[in-house]
């Protein structure tokens, strides 16, 4: 997994990917990763989903502050060196949606939740715990201080990857730009 997660790491950090990202855009670019992260795993789907989950996390801890005894902890993540690491997050795709924040960070963590939740729907057989995970992450990040309150945007994005993981089960030409799309349509057709 380590090896898998250094790979698309590199691979986002890389000269090749930015350009590719600035030429296409944020969207067609996470097409881009997907398919690398394939090749990388030898087209285990499973395997890509969890890696891809790992290498598109912008952070390489995360701060937990308990609930009652208030202590501080920083759990470590799966991630790639320091260097890859920050040039990675530099060219990570995060303007992804119609309404994604116009600022430096945009949604830079929202493809970890996509693929994270694509991995829980792709392996489910029997009943689909994305959506419960998805609720006790949110959950979890608020009451251990990792954020300030449950992000609702994270919880809709964690629906379209469980989409994409129940659609990669029988369709595996599907990408993941035509379900972040999805989003989008869904979100203009609201607004109007």
């Amino acid at each position: 997994m380590s090896k898998s997660v250094n790979q698309i790491s590199e691979y986002i950090a890389s000269e090749k990917f930015l350009n590719l990202k600035n030429e296409v855009g944020d969207l067609t670019s996470v097409d881009s990763i997907f398919f690398f992260a394939l090749k990388v795993n030898n087209y285990d789907y499973s395997e890509t989903l969890l890696s891809l989950m790992f290498a598109t996390v912008p952070y390489r801890e995360v701060p937990v502050k308990t609930p009652i005894l208030k202590f501080h902890l920083n759990y470590p993540l799966i991630s790639a060196d320091l260097e890859t690491f920050n040039q990675k997050n530099k060219n990570l795709p995060r303007y992804l949606f119609i309404d994604s924040p116009q600022n430096e960070y945009g949604d830079l963590d929202k493809l970890a939740h996509f693929f994270g939740s694509a991995f829980l729907s792709y392996n489910s057989n029997i009943f689909d715990l994305g959506e419960l995970i998805g609720y006790f992450v949110e959950v979890f990040e608020e009451s251990f201080k990792v954020q300030s309150e449950i992000d609702f945007r994270d919880i809709d994005v964690n629906y379209y990857g469980r989409l994409f993981g129940k659609l990669l089960k029988n369709d595996k030409t599907i990408l993941p730009s035509q379900i972040i799309l999805l989003r989008s349509i869904k979100f203009f057709s609201i607004i109007l």
